[in-house]
């Protein structure tokens, strides 16, 4: 009984003891401070903030109203693919009418993107092309609920039409 306090102790001291091990720098937060971390389009430098420039841009673009998505694509007109990757996110969460240009944009230079930048506009395209897809299927569905509801007035129609016909037939087959 008495060796389960006493190991349980070992453990935690083991456990403490190995913390001091790890490397002190890998808990400290990169700086982000630097003149190559602030832009207002991120670049695809492989650099310690590639990644958290991405993201913050996406939200931004998220979030962001129509002027600052006229503003933003007025700084990424270029052809440098990390302006043509900056309009595809802002066109992604932009207007449905631009989707098809995002998805083109990052089909294009996804592969130009640094190795760790790629999954994050994988994802982000992915997602794109599910909204594409959602966006689509609702407007199939608009278009075969209005051919329905254009069906069946004109069956209403007609059955209106033979109404008049069988109300006519009866009052002729009842005048003497």
């Amino acid at each position: 009984m008495k060796a389960l306090p006493l190991l349980a102790s070992m453990l935690a001291v083991s456990l403490l003891a190995g913390c001091q091990a790890l490397d002190p720098s890998a808990s400290e937060p990169f700086e982000s401070s630097s003149s190559e971390c602030l832009s207002d389009i991120p670049t695809l430098q492989d650099n310690e903030c590639l990644l958290e420039a991405w993201v913050d841009f996406g939200l931004a673009a998220q979030r962001g109203d129509a002027d600052w998505r006229q503003r933003t694509l007025e700084r990424a007109e270029g052809e440098l693919a990390n302006e043509r990757l900056a309009r595809a996110v802002v066109y992604a969460w932009g207007d449905r009418d631009r989707w098809k240009e995002a998805s083109d944009l990052f089909k294009a230079d996804l592969a130009l993107a640094p190795s760790r930048l790629q999954p994050l506009l994988r994802q982000w395209l992915n997602g794109l092309e599910a909204r594409r897809e959602l966006a689509d299927q609702v407007n199939h569905s608009e278009a075969a609920r209005r051919q329905a509801t254009r069906e069946r007035d004109e069956l209403a129609q007609k059955l209106d039409a033979l109404t008049e016909i069988e109300q006519s037939i009866n009052l002729r087959n009842q005048s003497p």
